[in-house]
């Protein structure tokens, strides 16, 4: 379930400065959205996986804690990035 070393590559080359710029904060919330996209997708045909279901609410609070960081440090560079995610609407 989780994210194939492609994918991850061409996240960390979209949003990071390059490929291996896998600590940006920008590359860290765009994985996070796209696991947390697929684990959605598996709890509603498990609804009865309760493990899966923890996890994903993990997941849920450490992009959370990134995004605040992130509008703390530069609320344009955050906006933009909610704006491409689509994550507040």
């Amino acid at each position: 379930m989780s994210l194939t070393s492609e994918a991850k590559i061409e996240i960390f080359k979209e949003f990071g400065k390059n490929e291996k710029d896998t600590g940006n904060t920008h590359s860290q919330i765009v994985m996070l959205t796209r696991r947390m996209a697929e684990l959605s997708q598996h709890c509603k045909l498990n609804p009865n996986d309760h493990h899966s279901r923890m996890g994903l609410l993990k997941l849920v609070g450490q992009r959370r804690r990134l995004l605040r960081y992130l509008q703390n440090e530069d609320i344009n560079e955050y906006r933009k990035l909610i704006e491409t995610l689509g994550i507040r609407r």
